[in-house]
């Protein structure tokens, strides 16, 4: 049953259809006694929206499915107090390994040193000895601003979040690379930082109406769905055509916004699943006796939709 047995295939066939046939199923109180392991992992979270959580679950339950692990969901809230306690909670429950994620790829405290094997998903520990996946938003840059580029497009604006994320600094560091390799520059003023929100997005549409981010801007690089949908909406109401005069895009792929935006939001898509489906095969190769450490940064990918069309003067 455990697929350690001498048996021939035509036993073991048979073996496995008496059981199947009995609605036999194996005990993981006895499985654990011989094995040493209770075939369980912890998933602590701060993201209590599950925006970004959900997705990285999905790809560890994908992962870990198949080697019949259970995850425990832990939401911690944002809250130091709370994470301590599950952590103790999910180490008296005897977990195999614990992964730790979150709702932005900054640098967080680490849960310290455990008793278990710990690896950081979309999240990164301030503990070199930790291991790490998250998602490389230089590459993000690249594409998002590599695409425009192939699109016709030479006078491009950056609009971000917070400056202080991680993620807002390395997509811009990706989106300088693309264009100076084009022979395009991004200028100060064509930068903006502000707030992870539509309502930001729609601010930054009137200030490129206004020419405050540059004369005749033809593109924007948006640091996110949301931002993108905001300066997509704001254009609209101001009658500028996208992306016949302004071509965007942003990141994400978050599909309930990205496809409602008008016109839908081309957007890099950070493969949240991905991140989450690797971080398991890396926590599995821990519990193994692996000891990797550090980051493991992990490719993007383009979604090109509608509101990146090439303009009069573009090329595709």
């Amino acid at each position: 049953m455990n697929d350690t047995g001498q048996l021939r295939p035509e036993t073991r066939r048979r073996v496995l259809a008496a059981a199947a046939e009995l609605g036999f199923v194996p005990n993981p109180q006895a499985r654990s006694l011989t094995s040493g392991r209770t075939f369980t992992v912890g998933l602590l979270t701060s993201d209590s929206i599950g925006r970004f959580s959900i997705p990285v679950l999905q790809g560890v339950e994908d992962a870990l499915g198949a080697g019949s692990i259970s995850v425990l969901l832990c939401d911690a809230r944002g809250d130091a107090e709370r994470e301590r306690k599950y952590v103790r909670t999910l180490l008296s429950r005897r977990v195999d390994g614990i992964i730790v994620t979150a709702k932005a790829t900054d640098v967080r405290v680490s849960i310290g040193s455990l008793p278990v094997p710990v690896v950081y998903a979309y999240a990164q520990s301030d503990r070199s000895e930790d291991r790490a996946v998250i998602p490389d938003d230089v590459h993000a840059g690249r594409l998002a601003a590599g695409h425009l580029v192939a699109g016709g497009r030479r006078r491009i604006a950056y609009v971000s979040g917070p400056k202080r994320t991680l993620a807002v600094r390395r997509r811009e560091e990706g989106a300088r690379a693309a264009l100076e390799e084009a022979g395009l520059a991004l200028p100060a003023a064509a930068v903006r930082y502000g707030q992870w929100s539509e309502e930001w997005g729609r601010e930054a549409a009137s200030a490129i109406a206004a020419g405050e981010l540059g004369d005749e801007i033809d593109a924007v690089f948006c640091a996110s769905d949301e931002i993108g949908r905001g300066i997509a909406d704001g254009l609209r109401d101001l009658g500028i055509k996208v992306p016949e005069e302004v071509a965007l895009v942003g990141v994400d792929n978050w599909r309930p916004l990205a496809t409602s935006c008008r016109p839908p939001l081309t957007t890099v898509d950070l493969q949240l699943e991905e991140v989450g489906r690797v971080a398991a095969e890396e926590l599995l190769t821990r519990i193994a006796g692996g000891s990797a450490t550090g980051v493991r940064l992990l490719p993007c990918r383009m979604v090109v939709r509608a509101s990146s069309r090439a303009g009069t003067g573009g090329t595709a």
